[in-house]
């Protein structure tokens, strides 16, 4: 039987406003993407996940689905599994289920929305031998959480899919984990997720899909500050853009203002303006290359014990081992 429990703490709704006034005081105005995750965004980036476009999904659960008995051979028992940013738990549910067939394995979600972990906890409800407790937290204070919770003897195995460690600006991607090794005692385990170089078309194509749902994805941040924060931007004044920047190797979600136009953020406290073609940075997705990888975990304090690429769309699952 399944028990679902969820530890919250709710970010106040001061620091939303706090980080959109900073965000869009700086001379390049940007929003952290964390926010693209209210009940509307989560939906919408569902819907994304599935667009003929948008393969990286798709990527990671294939490679999941045929490298889980190995994934799984490598992991100690006892084990307690923490993921970062679960979504709808369905990419991770081979994991667990392989993990059960060993013995009781507890699972803890970290995420900021609430309808996220609703919707794994309902996706992995029928995994025999499986407890769940979600978190709704920032990452690194959930992480904390699982970390003080663990039973003498547990390994802990953090999963970090998809391909969110390439959100982080450059060195920010190692800060961060170095952060998680920081949580994690030697012989712990991540497993991580990275979407790997490609053609640059095939990769703008990605984050600018022929119906547009990225575009609403993006746009929807807007609707969330106009509608939690008393904001009054005209969604029809900005427009979605994505491209490619050669000296980060990352695609660069932006919002780009149509016009010369004053917007206030009430509840921030914040009137800005924007010049015709200003754009504010939403999104960094990072793509790396297999050597990048490695040295990505050297410089967190972790080794690579293996890899799993997919070749029809280059992706990879990367098991990390704390040093």
């Amino acid at each position: 039987m399944t028990m679902a429990a969820t530890a919250t703490a709710i970010a106040p709704q001061e620091q939303f406003a706090s980080d959109v006034r900073s965000g869009l005081a700086k001379p390049r105005k940007e929003l952290p993407s964390k926010y693209f995750y209210d009940a509307l965004g989560s939906a919408l980036f569902e819907a994304i996940c599935l667009l003929p476009e948008y393969g990286l999904t798709r990527a990671d659960e294939r490679v999941l689905s045929r490298n889980t008995r190995e994934i799984v051979g490598r992991i100690p028992h006892p084990v307690l599994v923490s993921e970062l940013g679960s979504g709808s738990g369905r990419k991770t549910r081979q994991i667990l289920g392989a993990l059960c067939k060993r013995g009781p394995v507890s699972y803890y979600p970290i995420e900021i929305s609430p309808k996220a972990l609703a919707s794994c906890a309902a996706e992995l409800d029928d995994i025999d031998c499986l407890s769940i407790v979600g978190i709704e937290r920032e990452y690194l204070d959930g992480l904390q959480t699982v970390a003080a919770a663990r039973p003498p003897g547990a390994h802990l195995l953090v999963l970090f899919l998809g391909s969110t460690i390439g959100n982080f600006d450059t060195g920010a991607d190692a800060k961060f984990l170095r952060e998680v090794r920081g949580k994690l005692r030697p012989g712990d385990s991540l497993l991580l997720g990275t979407d790997l170089v490609k053609r640059v078309d095939v990769m703008l194509e990605a984050y600018n899909d022929s119906l547009g749902v990225t575009a609403a994805f993006n746009l929807n941040l807007l609707s969330r500050i106009n509608r939690e924060l008393e904001g009054d931007f005209d969604l029809h004044q900005f427009e979605h853009l994505a491209r490619f920047n050669d000296a980060t190797s990352s695609v660069e979600m932006h919002l780009l203002s149509k016009r010369r136009q004053m917007v206030h953020v009430r509840q921030s406290g914040l009137v800005t303006t924007f010049e015709e073609g200003e754009t504010i940075w939403t999104e960094t997705c990072h793509k790396y290359t297999c050597p990048e990888i490695a040295r990505l975990a050297a410089a967190a304090g972790f080794r690579v014990e293996a890899q799993w690429v997919d070749e029809t769309w280059p992706f990879a699952e990367s098991l990390f081992v704390a040093e």
